[in-house]
């Protein structure tokens, strides 16, 4: 552990899952290839004072838009403690800001980013310009804020949805599918499936088909379910979806598969906080919008699950993960791992490897050996030559890929 002062941050690297969602995502229980859902407006907005403040009204909780708020009160206000030093804190600098997101199908991570930013960075009547003749203009919508986002579509790259069509995950899968461990799991379920299965609307009850997602859409947008089912089942399916998604999303390794939802994420992390280190680096606030999968994943990588278990398991909409830098007072790049769970969270300070912070250098060493770092990487790592642009390289003479070759 490295003592870390009080000037405030140096930068921040933040991971945000989506917002609430219409509609249920179809996943492949078998291959976990899915399709995403629709943001709502449960979560996407919440309700702003003129003067620019967030008025967020407990009863209409706005999610995404929320923690917008929330990491600007926490990231852009002088006062906080977590200040980052010289960040633009009322009119976004776009060259101090890196976002993006997960594009691929729907509309639910990407539109969840557009409505973080709007609350980090609200309509300000101070975004406007004055041309050559002396006019002012005003952006409109009373000064909002247009913030670049670098959408990242399925087939343009593996990095944000690693574990689809990767077949060394299928493999991973389909042996936790058939093991002991789901078994178990599923023998502990049938009371629960069973008392389950009038709600489901035929779908399939198995422990290996995750209901809890289907549940939880219908529970919170449909008024008659709501009146219907019982609070405390859906309570179980929550739990027992946990279980399922832990052991899906780790490994028995850091170089697993099972931890491939946060591997090809690092590099972007890595990168990120190492050029916030430099001193002709402009980016302060680097974020990517993602679902709950790579949350799962980092924290067994990093050993936070061991001091703090309650966190293990599928991350609430609105979730993010910070990785703050600061410089100690020996001079060190030191990095610190937060998480906030939800809406109704705030950001607790978690170990990674049983310390309360690393320093760069320690966390890129702990951690750069799991990394995926490029496209041939990924098919490499999951014995896939065809999909996802991997057929445009050449395996013929890979003894692992080809062996025949």
């Amino acid at each position: 552990m490295v003592n870390a002062t009080n000037a405030g941050l140096i930068g921040v690297v933040l991971l945000a899952r989506h917002g609430d969602r219409s509609g249920v995502v179809f996943q492949n229980y078998t291959t976990y290839n899915s399709t995403q859902g629709y943001l709502t407006p449960y979560g996407s907005v919440c309700l702003m004072s003129d003067v620019g403040y967030c008025m967020v009204l407990r009863f209409s909780q706005s999610q995404e838009y929320e923690l917008g708020c929330y990491l600007r009160d926490t990231y852009l206000n002088p006062a906080s403690p977590s200040y980052i030093q010289g960040i633009e804190t009322d009119i976004a600098d776009i060259d101090q800001l890196f976002v993006r997101a997960d594009a691929g199908g729907g509309n639910v991570i990407l539109d969840s980013a557009y409505a973080l930013l709007q609350g980090l960075y609200p309509p300000t009547p101070g975004s406007m310009s004055t041309l050559g003749n002396g006019t002012t203009v005003e952006a409109p919508l009373g000064g909002y804020q247009y913030i670049p986002v670098e959408s990242l579509e399925f087939w343009q790259a593996p990095s944000l949805t690693s574990w689809m069509e990767c077949e060394y995950f299928q493999y991973h899968l389909a042996r936790l599918n058939s093991g002991v461990v789901f078994k178990d799991a599923a023998a502990q379920a049938a009371p629960f499936l069973q008392a389950v299965q009038p709600y489901l609307n035929g779908m399939n009850n198995s422990f290996l088909n995750i209901i809890y997602d289907y549940l939880n859409v219908q529970y919170t947008h449909n008024a008659a379910f709501y009146n219907s089912f019982p609070e405390t089942l859906l309570q179980q399916a929550r739990y027992f979806a946990n279980i399922h998604e832990q052991n899906v999303f780790t490994d028995s390794v850091q170089n697993g598969v099972g931890e491939i939802a946060i591997r090809t994420l690092w590099p972007e992390i890595f990168w990120s906080l190492g050029n916030m280190t430099l001193p002709n680096n402009k980016v302060k606030l680097a974020l990517t919008e993602v679902d709950y999968k790579p949350f799962i994943s980092l924290f067994n990588v990093t050993n936070a699950t061991v001091t703090n278990p309650e966190i293990s398991g599928i991350a609430d909409y609105a979730s993010a993960v910070a990785l703050e830098l600061s410089k100690s007072s020996a001079g060190d790049y030191v990095v610190a791992l937060k998480f906030k769970n939800g809406t109704n969270d705030e950001f607790k300070p978690l170990k990674m490897f049983g310390q309360n912070n690393l320093t760069l250098p320690q966390m890129i060493k702990a951690l750069d050996w799991t990394t995926i770092n490029s496209t041939i990487n990924w098919c490499f790592s999951c014995n896939q030559t065809v999909l996802r642009g991997c057929s445009v390289f050449n395996f013929s003479n890979d003894p692992f890929l080809n062996p025949s070759g």
